[in-house]
């Protein structure tokens, strides 16, 4: 390691900073360059061998004098710190500027916060499905479901022990932690502890009835409250609506899937609704005033202009669909779909006759349609 980089620097403190300000420092910046923070990054893990290194000197009262006197050159080539200098690695573990309370602390970081969150909620997490209409994604809804679940059990009240007086004691393997450090090469690592399986405590005496879980199955009905404006796919949590866990650790969480069934009347994209109507001939011919169903279960009036054709759409502001947590709407989109009559009445077919004899020279000398009809013209006359 170059001589040059100040080691205070590296740990960013100033030059009169305390022990204790050092400590904070350190602990600190190796969170932050890990090498099981920062996988595959060989520049953290250089980082980290360096803040390492750094703190191994600064920390120690006579260490640190002689790096300010001398810098350095006073830890290297058989030095005063020869063997702990940058490269940090000397006496085996897993580096000369941790000690075992620094590591204890350090690893409390990293993994204490998760422990607990293992032993406070030892129960099972539960998924299970709920299905809903269109319309009551629309509102929002209450749903009551039946699952199958754990309770605690009647005849130990949880404790899992036989023993009146509760029966479980501190694991002692891990001490109550409910994991284990081992060292694994260059690191050391954590994992649940191989005898109470991370719950950190274990049974004496285990109940006949729940053989030792402190739990027993049951069927529960839970009502769910499904929010308006929903989609489908949407996974809700129910928190500590779960599985008990053993003892007085928390139950786990339900999460509950929603499915929205498909509407025959309208499609959905987000807040946007699509809907498709029916139109007479007529109507788009000479225009008209509809009803239009809208997804709240009212209806809208809609006006068709004169000369519409099938398949154009009309925009509808504030008809569409609901937005979680929130007041607004979307849009809803309406396409119109002109049906050609099948059964023609004698009269009704001498009109429309009639129509064509008197329409065809309107239709063959409009603007879009005579461009259409000369082609046409060429096409028979080149044919005869």
């Amino acid at each position: 390691m170059p001589t040059q980089i100040d080691y205070y620097q590296l740990l960013e403190v100033s030059r009169t900073a305390s022990g204790e300000e050092i400590k904070r420092s350190f602990r600190r910046l190796a969170l932050r360059y890990h090498p099981d923070r920062n996988p595959d990054d060989p520049e953290a893990e250089l980082r980290f061998k360096e803040i390492n290194a750094a703190y191994e000197v600064l920390k120690d009262p006579q260490k640190r004098a002689a790096y300010d006197r001398y810098g350095a050159s006073a830890f290297q080539n058989g030095g005063a710190g020869a063997g702990s200098g940058f490269g940090g690695f000397g006496g085996g573990g897993f580096g000369g500027g941790f000690n075992a309370n620094d590591l204890g602390d350090l690893f409390e970081q990293m993994f204490g916060n998760a422990r607990q969150e293992r032993r406070r909620s030892g129960g099972q997490n539960i998924q299970t499905q709920v299905e809903i209409t269109l319309a009551e994604a629309f509102t929002g809804v209450k749903k009551e479901v039946t699952i199958e679940t754990r309770k605690p059990c009647e005849t130990c009240h949880g404790s899992g022990s036989s023993d009146p007086k509760g029966g479980r004691s501190v694991c002692p393997t891990c001490r109550g932690r409910g994991a284990v450090r081992a060292q694994q090469g260059f690191f050391l690592v954590e994992r649940p502890c191989p005898t109470c399986h991370g719950e950190g405590e274990t049974v004496s005496n285990p109940c006949e009835s729940c053989r030792g879980s402190g739990t027993e199955p049951t069927f529960e009905n839970v009502t769910v409250e499904i929010p308006a404006g929903v989609e489908d796919g949407t996974r809700l949590r129910l928190h500590g609506k779960g599985a008990a866990g053993p003892g007085k650790q928390e139950a786990g969480d339900l999460y509950v899937l929603v499915t929205v069934e498909p509407s025959d009347l309208f499609q959905r994209e987000g807040a946007t609704l699509y809907c498709r109507i029916p139109l007479r001939m007529t109507q788009a011919a000479l225009g008209a005033e509809i009803e239009v169903p809208v997804i709240d279960g009212t209806k809208t009036r809609l006006k068709i202009p004169a000369g519409t054709q099938s398949g154009q759409s009309f925009r509808l502001k504030g008809k569409g669909f609901s937005v979680v947590h929130a007041r607004a709407r979307g849009d809803m989109h309406v396409q119109v779909s002109v049906e050609t009559p099948t059964r023609l009445g004698k009269r009704q077919r001498e009109l429309l006759e009639e129509f064509e004899k008197e329409g065809g020279d309107h239709a063959e000398s409009s603007p879009q349609n005579s461009g259409f009809f000369s082609r046409v013209r060429e096409f028979f006359d080149g044919q005869g």
